[in-house]
């Protein structure tokens, strides 16, 4: 029952106990684990729009950590949402391409993340993980490999 996100009631039991891992800064794989469709509140650069938030995945093969990531739909950061969209395989370099939101949960890629330090509340320094930029998609190694030319015949099998 604890693999799915449910509300708790006041008298539930729980059991999780989770470490806030911050991963040194470097390139990641990722996986989308989650999207919602939101709205920004707006800045004296951007008014309020359209905002997609992202649960982010991100894993070094032995430690993991979930980043959240907003993209704001806009035209000044469409420049962002090409990157990201680049990076899932679902656009590239130079195309134009409606952005398929159905399609970007369990969508996997590479980012580099950074380490952004912050004051919380309580005056406290603390740090956490920020996606800096995401890398154009490539073919992951285990995909099919195209055959050389010469190597493959058509209707032989």
């Amino acid at each position: 029952m604890s693999d799915y996100e449910r509300e708790l009631g006041w008298d539930d039991e729980i059991s999780q106990e989770t470490e806030f891992v911050v991963l040194p800064e470097g390139d990641y794989d990722f996986e989308v684990v989650k999207f919602e469709r939101s709205r920004s509140k707006g800045s004296d650069k951007i008014p309020a729009s359209n905002m997609a938030v992202l649960d982010i995945k991100v894993t070094n093969g032995k430690d993991a950590t979930t980043v959240k990531d907003h993209l704001v739909l806009h035209t000044k950061m469409e420049w962002k949402l090409s990157q990201f969209f680049r990076s899932i395989g679902q656009k590239k370099q130079g195309e134009t391409v409606r952005m398929n939101w159905n399609a970007v949960p369990g969508a996997k890629g590479r980012c580099k993340l950074i380490v952004e330090k912050y004051v919380n509340d309580k005056g406290e320094t603390r740090e956490n993980n920020k996606i800096a930029k995401y890398y154009d998609y490539t073919a992951p190694a285990n995909a099919a490999a195209v055959p050389a030319a010469g190597g493959w015949k058509p209707g032989a099998f």
